[in-house]
C-alpha cells in the first residue's frame, strides 16, 4: 500500500506539517489501495512563500529557457507514462485506453504551450508607448478528481510559459497519480520554487490559497458551487481568477444526420471518462421525426459497451470514482423516475457481475423534459437525457436553457450548417461531427459561459490569464 506523506516545495519533498491522513479507496475493488497525509495551512503557506521567492527571478527569465523547461517537462511526464497508467487505474479506475490517451495528453499540454508562446505578443510599440504583458505572480492551481494529470499539466504549462510560479493544490482523491506527476517535475530540473504541490483538502490548502495575499491568480477546475466561494475569497485581494465549472451540454442531432455517425458521437461525448466528465453532451436533442429511430439505435450501442474492470482492454466505461459519487448519481436515476421520464436501457444499481465495486449501469432516459431534474443538473456519471424537438430553433432554444454554457455538440450532414448552428449556442466551445481532441488545436482557448465559468484556457488566451499589462511612456 502506497504511502505519500510530503509535499513539494522549493525543489525537495519536505514532510507534511500537516497529519491528517486519508485513505486512498480503490473505486474497482472498494479496498484502501493507500494513504496520503495532507497538508495544512503552513504547509501551503511554505509552498507560497518558495514560490514567491522564486518569482523575482523566473518572471525575468528569457523565453527561450522557458521554452527549455516546458520541453523538459513534456520529456519527463512522457518517461513515465507506464507510471501514469498504472495510478489511474488504481486510483481512479481509468479504462487502459481512457489513461493511456490521457498521458499523452497531458505532456502534450507543455509542447502545446511551447508552440503558442512564440504568438504571445509581450511586447508592443506604439509611437512613445510601449505595451507590455508582465506575468502577474504567484498562480494557485486547483485541480479535481476526474482528470487530475491533464488539469495540472496544463495549467501548468501556461504558467510557465507566462513566466509565473505556482502552488498546485491536487484533490485529495488523486494523490498518487499527482505523486507520480510530482516527480516528473522534480525529473525536470526546474529551478526550486517554480513548481510546488500541496496534497491536501479543499476546505484548507484551497482555503489558503484563496486567501493569501501572496497569491495574485488562481486557477480552479471542479463546481460550480466552489467556484463560486473562491471568487468570493479572491475579492478580499483582489486576485485575477480563471474558473473552468461545471456543465450541462446539449446535443443536437438534425434532421439530416446520420444515425451510424451521429449515434457513436454521441454516446462519446456524453459517457467520456465514464460520464465523469464537465464537458460530457449529456443532453441528447433529437427531431420529433427520428425520435423511434434513434432510441432503437441508442438501445442497441448502449448494449454494446462494456463496462469493467480497468484491467480489461475491452472496457469502455469504469466505475465511479467514490461510493458517493455513486450513490450521487443512483439518486439521479431514482429522480429521473420519479419525475416520469422513461429508462430506455440501464437504470438503478450495479451491472451484473460488478457488485464490489462502483460500477453504474449506463443509463440513457427517454421522455425526458427540459425542465426535469436530470436536464437540468450535472450528474457527472453515465446517464444520457434524450429530449425530443419539433423545429431546428426549438432545438437551439432547448440547448441554451441551462444555467451552464461549457460546451455543446452538433450532428448534421452539412458541416457548413452546422457552424452556423454552432454559433447560435451559448457555449464556450461547440464540436461539430466528431469527437475533436483539444490537445490537438494548441491555439483553440476552451472555457464556459453563465455558471459554466469564465476565463480561457488553452491558446494565447489561455496563457494570457497569467499575464497583465502595463503601459510604458518615454520621449
Amino acid at each position: 500500500m502506497e504511502q505519500i506523506t510530503s509535499h513539494y516545495i522549493n525543489g525537495r519533498f519536505v514532510p507534511s506539517h500537516g497529519q491528517e491522513v486519508f485513505d486512498l479507496v480503490s473505486p474497482t475493488t472498494r479496498e484502501v489501495v493507500g494513504q496520503v497525509t495532507l497538508g495544512d495551512e503552513r504547509d501551503t503557506r511554505d509552498a507560497v512563500r518558495a514560490a514567491k521567492e522564486a518569482f523575482a527571478s523566473f518572471s525575468r527569465s528569457p523565453l527561450g529557457e522557458r521554452r527549455d523547461y516546458l520541453q523538459r517537462l513534456h520529456d519527463a511526464v512522457t518517461a513515465r507514462t507506464r507510471e501514469h497508467c498504472e495510478a489511474m487505474r488504481v486510483e481512479y479506475g481509468a479504462p487502459p485506453q481512457r489513461a493511456a490517451a490521457t498521458v499523452a495528453r497531458a505532456a502534450k499540454s507543455f509542447l502545446n504551450a511551447r508552440e503558442v508562446i512564440d504568438d504571445v505578443a509581450f511586447t508592443r510599440a506604439f509611437g512613445d508607448v510601449q505595451v507590455l504583458l508582465k506575468p502577474v505572480g504567484v498562480a494557485g492551481l486547483i485541480t479535481p478528481w476526474n482528470s487530475n494529470i491533464l488539469m495540472i499539466c496544463h495549467k501548468v504549462a501556461s504558467a510557465i510559459a507566462a513566466g509565473c510560479t505556482v502552488v498546485v493544490k491536487p484533490s485529495e482523491l488523486s494523490s498518487m497519480q499527482a505523486q507520480v506527476l510530482v516527480e516528473c517535475f522534480d525529473d525536470a530540473g526546474l529551478p526550486p520554487g517554480v513548481v510546488n504541490v500541496v496534497h491536501g483538502r479543499g476546505e484548507v490548502v484551497g482555503e489558503e490559497l484563496g486567501t493569501n495575499p501572496d497569491v495574485a491568480k488562481i486557477s480552479f477546475t471542479g463546481s460550480t458551487a466552489v467556484g463560486k466561494k473562491l471568487m468570493r475569497n479572491a475579492a478580499e485581494t483582489m486576485k485575477r481568477v480563471t474558473l473552468e465549472l461545471g456543465g450541462k451540454s446539449a446535443h443536437i442531432v438534425l434532421e439530416d444526420a446520420d444515425l451510424n455517425r451521429a449515434i457513436p458521437f454521441a454516446l462519446s461525448a456524453a459517457f467520456m471518462n465514464s460520464g465523469q466528465a464537465c464537458v460530457a453532451g449529456s443532453r441528447l436533442l433529437v427531431p420529433e421525426s427520428r425520435l423511434a429511430e434513434v432510441e432503437e439505435a441508442l438501445r442497441t450501442r448502449v448494449a454494446e459497451l462494456a463496462v469493467g474492470d480497468p484491467l480489461d482492454p475491452r472496457t469502455a466505461i469504469g466505475p465511479m470514482v467514490t461510493e458517493k459519487q455513486y450513490e450521487r448519481v443512483q439518486g439521479y436515476i431514482r429522480a429521473g423516475v420519479e419525475e416520469g421520464a422513461e429508462i430506455l436501457i440501464g437504470g438503478e444499481g450495479r451491472p451484473q457481475g460488478l457488485e464490489s465495486g462502483f460500477f453504474v449501469k449506463p443509463t440513457v432516459f427517454v421522455g425526458v423534459r427540459n425542465d426535469m431534474t436530470i436536464a437540468r443538473e450535472e450528474i457527472f456519471g453515465p446517464v444520457l437525457s434524450v429530449i425530443s424537438y419539433a423545429t431546428e430553433d426549438e432545438a437551439v432554444a432547448i440547448a441554451n436553457d441551462t444555467d451552464y454554457g461549457l460546451f455543446a455538440y452538433v450532428t448534421t450532414a452539412d458541416p457548413e450548417h452546422g457552424r452556423r448552428l454552432a454559433t447560435r449556442l451559448e457555449a464556450g466551445g461547440v464540436m461539430v461531427n466528431e469527437l475533436f481532441d483539444f490537445y490537438d488545436h494548441p491555439h483553440a482557448p476552451i472555457g464556459g459561459f453563465k455558471q459554466s465559468g469564465f476565463g480561457r484556457e488553452f491558446g494565447v488566451e489561455g496563457i494570457g490569464e497569467y499575464l497583465g499589462t502595463q503601459s510604458v511612456y518615454s520621449r
